[in-house]
């Protein structure tokens, strides 16, 4: 008698309600968010730096706003984690069902803290946090503010359907499941290398920080099924006390059960972890990570990341759209940004963390450091240790490669010539010291932009007319990446047929050029350098006359690219005379006459050209070959680049056409909010003129849309 009541006792204090109020806060009001299912929050979390790893690496998407699903945290391949909730024995597995639906009340790199009622008076403070690239944490704080006793199932879980899930054993001793998945390293747009390191075997844990009461695995159909599992349909409603407690073999999911009780005015603690690795490591690293996450003071990393922000522009928007998206583009590329490794002392960038292809994974790219821009508002050393990746493995000769990073550079030689990258590199680096004041970074980074600029003179100008060409793999280099309507003339319609762009005096890279020696001008005057002001004011004046010269049109009034052989708006009997965005380079390079722009801006205006509904198209609509179908990556044609736009945008704040500029600013908030309030995606180009499209997903250059919202609103 006396055993039994000390072990009802002991099974009491099991499942005895927390007292304590752990309620995560963040006081920083500018932060507080209160988003719902159709505000434009960006939903994507990754590990912060210091806790995250190049290979294996796990970012999840939030899904709180699919109204027949779950509240659920998606990684590429490595399946959905959820909990699933049964109060009183009613199952409450859909959004929908919910009394309060979740509302997002802040939303950091690797964090996101939601409030909801799955039932009337239950209120829970649910805290997703990616802790290290192998473990995220679902946090649960729970309180009972009815007038009722609850009693609560949660089923933590995870599903992957027909797949190669695969149960290795339950661990009563650290209160969770050991499965083991598989993951392709086929991929969207492009694969992930073969012979670099790329794990396809995992080891995964599900565990729970306190003792849990049942576990289960089971195929299913959809993630739907699982309501089954937990609720015997019957006229008696019968309660599913338990799981199957299967401990080994194949399955579509695994689930935990902890079982709560809830007076009135009581509250509950609980966390469950999802982690993951490469198999081929120790199983022992594994359980130290995820016992770590389980451990992490939530509070502290709250904190922390209400303290990540406290050096951006605290701009008083008009609208919580603009402060919602304002937010998710830094949340975007701090979540980018992964430690030194490899070949790099530096921290660098990749394109995404979830979805991880092998294209966007591992390697900078100059265009794609124009990022480096907002970034530096939140973490300007970090920047500036981006950049002085490239003045690492700068070559001897100043060519910067195409990428660059924890492999070495990348110079994909095509007819025995190195492949660089469209320079933007001074003027990033003017960018960061702007907002860091570091004087050392931008003399480091001005010897090296002399160097690169030396380099381009020398090896992308064969003629030596002051007019540049692209190289022989030109299809990269002018981050086109793909078919385009000049360069690929007689290509007929092939993304890697015969590119021309090396066989002309090119619009966009001269203009690039000249704005490069334009900010390394501002560089050497603020490095008292008198001498290379002299030199770089010189050279760009010759490049802006020799744009205007040739590559200005008085009939079209447009500017265009020339053939080299002779400068004319030909090549081949075929005319260069396309509209293409880079015909608004010159304003931004500060190279056109006021007339000249005057001119512009009334194509720009145009309906029928570029003045399309969600930004300035990459070529005119009223040209031939103007798609506004974005049916994968790298399309030119048409679709909008948020990049080039800002450089439209920084080109007409240039001439004085401020009205104009925020007209296109609020074409490309509009396809950013359009897109976030509906799938809570930043994509890497948009449609001009339609809502769907298929392009890359979370791509780190529509952070500029932070810069853009600060110029916007800095006096």
């Amino acid at each position: 008698m006396v055993v039994r009541i000390v072990a009802v006792l002991f099974l009491c204090m099991l499942a005895a309600p927390s007292l304590s109020d752990a309620q995560i806060t963040v006081n920083d009001e500018f932060l507080r968010l209160n988003a719902k299912a159709d505000d434009p929050l960006f939903t994507n979390y990754a590990a912060s730096m210091s806790r995250s790893r190049f290979f294996a690496d796990k970012s999840y998407f939030m899904n709180y706003f699919t109204s027949d699903k779950p509240v659920t945290y998606t990684s590429q391949y490595a399946g959905d984690f959820s909990v699933i909730w049964k109060v009183n024995n009613m199952v409450l597995d859909r959004i929908e069902d919910f009394a309060k639906k979740p509302v997002v009340i802040a939303s950091f790199p690797d964090m996101a803290i939601m409030e909801y009622e799955p039932f009337a008076g239950l209120k829970a403070q649910e805290t997703f946090f990616v802790y290290s690239s192998g473990s995220a944490v679902i946090n649960f704080e729970i309180q009972n503010n009815g007038t009722l006793p609850y009693s609560i199932k949660l089923y933590p879980m995870i599903y992957r359907a027909a797949d190669s899930m695969n149960v290795v054993k339950y661990d009563g001793e650290n209160n969770g499941y050991e499965f083991t998945h598989y993951e392709p390293l086929t991929r969207f747009i492009s694969n992930l290398y073969k012979d670099r390191g790329y794990p396809s075997a995992f080891r995964n844990l599900l565990l729970s920080d306190k003792p849990v009461d049942s576990y289960g695995a089971d195929s299913a159909c959809a993630v739907d099924d699982f309501y089954f599992t937990i609720k015997k349909m019957s006229k008696a409603h019968e309660d599913v006390k338990k799981l199957n407690e299967k401990s080994s073999g194949p399955a579509d999911f695994v689930s935990l059960q902890k079982n709560i009780v809830l007076k009135p005015g009581e509250k509950y603690s609980v966390r469950f972890v999802r982690s993951i690795q490469d198999s081929r490591f120790a199983e022992s690293e594994l359980l130290a990570d995820a016992h770590a996450a389980l451990s992490a003071d939530m509070q502290k990393y709250a904190d922390e990341n209400s303290a990540l922000f406290r050096t951006v522009p605290r701009i008083k928007f008009k609208t919580e759209k603009e402060r919602m998206v304002y937010i998710g583009a830094f949340n975007l590329v701090r979540q980018c940004m992964l430690p030194p490794s490899g070949q790099t002392t530096h921290n660098f960038y990749v394109f995404s963390r979830n979805p991880v292809w092998g294209w966007g994974h591992g390697h900078q790219v100059m265009h794609e450091s124009i990022s480096m821009l907002p970034y530096a508002y939140l973490d300007a050393h970090s920047a500036e240790e981006s950049q002085r990746v490239y003045m690492e493995q700068q070559y001897e000769d100043g060519l910067i490669a195409y990428r660059h990073g924890p492999r070495g550079p990348q110079v994909y030689p095509h007819e025995g010539i190195p492949t660089t990258s469209a320079p933007f590199f001074a003027w990033t680096n003017w960018e960061i010291y702007s907002v860091s004041k570091n004087k050392q970074f931008l003399k480091e980074g001005y010897d090296a932009g002399v160097k690169f600029i030396r380099y381009l003179e020398k090896e992308r100008d064969q003629d030596q007319d002051g007019m540049f060409e692209w190289g022989p793999y030109g299809i990269i280099e002018n981050v086109r990446d793909g078919w385009n309507v000049v360069f690929q003339l007689f290509s007929e319609g092939e993304d890697e047929g015969r590119d021309i762009s090396h066989e002309l005096d090119v619009l966009d890279l001269s203009a690039e050029v000249a704005n490069e020696m334009y900010y390394l001008k501002l560089s050497a005057k603020e490095l008292g350098d008198s001498a290379g002001v002299r030199e770089w004011s010189n050279k760009f004046d010759r490049v802006a006359k020799l744009i205007n010269t040739h590559m200005w049109d008085p009939v079209d009034k447009f500017y265009y690219n020339v053939s080299m052989s002779d400068n004319s708006f030909s090549f081949e009997g075929k005319s260069l005379k396309r509209k293409e965005l880079i015909g608004f380079l010159p304003m931004w390079a500060r190279v056109a006459t006021k007339e000249q722009a005057k001119e512009l801006v009334k194509h720009l205006t145009n309906e029928k050209s570029f003045w399309r509904k969600y930004g300035v198209p990459t070529i005119a609509a009223d040209d031939p070959n103007y798609t506004a179908f974005v049916d994968g990556c790298c399309r030119w044609n048409g679709p909008v680049w948020l990049l080039w736009d800002y450089m439209v945008f920084q080109g007409l704040r240039n001439y004085g056409y401020d009205a104009v500029a925020k007209q296109v600013s609020d074409k490309m908030m509009l396809a950013v909010t359009t897109q976030l309030e509906t799938n809570h995606h930043f994509w890497e180009s948009y449609s001009p003129d339609y809502t769907v499209q298929e392009s890359p997903s979370n791509y780190i250059w529509d952070s500029i849309m932070a810069k853009l919202l600060i110029d916007l609103y800095k006096k």
